[in-house]
């Protein structure tokens, strides 16, 4: 069953016959969790870096930033039964898809933010696809843990 992971939008799961998918990564950033015993995985679309941007939007919707949505993804698998030394991160998106001459630089703040917030937790990025002005969609199979990347351009790639 697939399960559509929308802008702004965070999902865990521990159902082995879904797939966790989100669309269409620009300057917006995809990080998908899986931990492999457990058999929980999870994968954030976050829009922008930081909540201080504006707290009213993050107190209603923590998935919309990097550093309250890390911290959701992460605590919701781990509520499952995940473990953070088992987990294998993925960070996807942080492009200039819409921002060809890079003035906002929004996807590379996004990026930056999150790469903070998991530094500061102690968790390493096990994979990264991000930057260049291409979108992305991530499919992650909570049964095998596999991700499907979709990168604009390039076609299909396993991980």
């Amino acid at each position: 069953m697939n399960v559509i992971v929308g802008v702004s939008d965070m999902k865990v799961s521990n159902d082995l016959e879904s797939t966790l998918i989100t669309y269409s990564l620009g300057s917006c950033i995809g990080v998908a969790i899986y931990d492999s015993v457990a058999r929980i995985g999870g994968l954030l679309h976050l829009m922008l870096p930081e909540s201080s941007l504006d707290a009213a939007k993050a107190q209603k919707n923590p998935y919309m930033f990097a550093d309250t949505g890390v911290i959701q993804l992460f605590k919701t698998a781990y509520n499952l039964g995940a473990k953070k030394r088992r987990m294998k991160v993925s960070v996807f998106g942080g492009g200039q898809a819409l921002d060809q001459n890079g003035f906002f630089n929004i996807g590379k703040r996004n990026y930056m933010a999150v790469k903070k917030m998991l530094w500061k937790n102690n968790v390493i990025i096990d994979y990264e696809n991000v930057g260049g002005t291409v979108n992305r969609t991530v499919k992650l199979s909570i049964k095998e843990g596999k991700i499907i990347l979709k990168v604009s351009g390039k076609g299909e790639i396993e991980l």
